[in-house]
């Protein structure tokens, strides 16, 4: 599993003009899911993500997680983290799993954060849908997170 996560003062996600998740401070968290994702990288990034010293404390350091400031998360689903660019200048993207298990592994995550956060603290766009994103993000900060590559090289 792939995140791309940004540290938001606000984002929210639409599709056919219409509003389908909201946040106020919190997380926006772009997830890529891979066939041979599986509970243990579900876990991990999962546990990262809720756990990641990525708000200021009272010294406006780095070192309070969404967890401790109350804040929610807006997870989107997004294939095209799993591109591959290694030939031509058309995108692959045979790595990214298929709806019929792209679904289920996003559905679990989504559950996983609500059960750490709270599920009023945790919004989703639509799997597979056309969505246009808003975001007002706070920093930046901006963090890549690979189940498959912890050291994020």
């Amino acid at each position: 599993m792939r995140a791309l996560i940004q540290r938001v003062a606000q984002a929210r996600v639409e599709v056919a003009n219409e509003m389908v998740g909201a946040i106020e401070q919190g997380l926006l968290v772009f997830l890529g899911i891979e066939e041979a994702d599986e509970a243990v990288d579900e876990e991990w990034l999962e546990r990262k993500i809720v756990n990641m010293r990525l708000f200021d404390d009272a010294q406006g350091v780095m070192n309070k997680s969404v967890l401790e400031t109350g804040g929610s998360i807006l997870v989107v689903s997004q294939f095209t983290l799993h591109a591959n660019l290694k030939k031509g200048n058309r995108p692959s993207y045979n790595r990214a799993a298929k709806p019929e298990i792209a679904i289920p592994k996003y559905e679990s995550f989504v559950k996983r954060l609500k059960l750490s956060l709270g599920a009023d603290k945790v919004k989703t766009g639509e799997f597979g849908a056309e969505m246009q994103i808003s975001l007002v993000n706070n920093g930046p900060v901006t963090i890549w997170a690979d189940s498959k590559n912890k050291e994020g090289k």
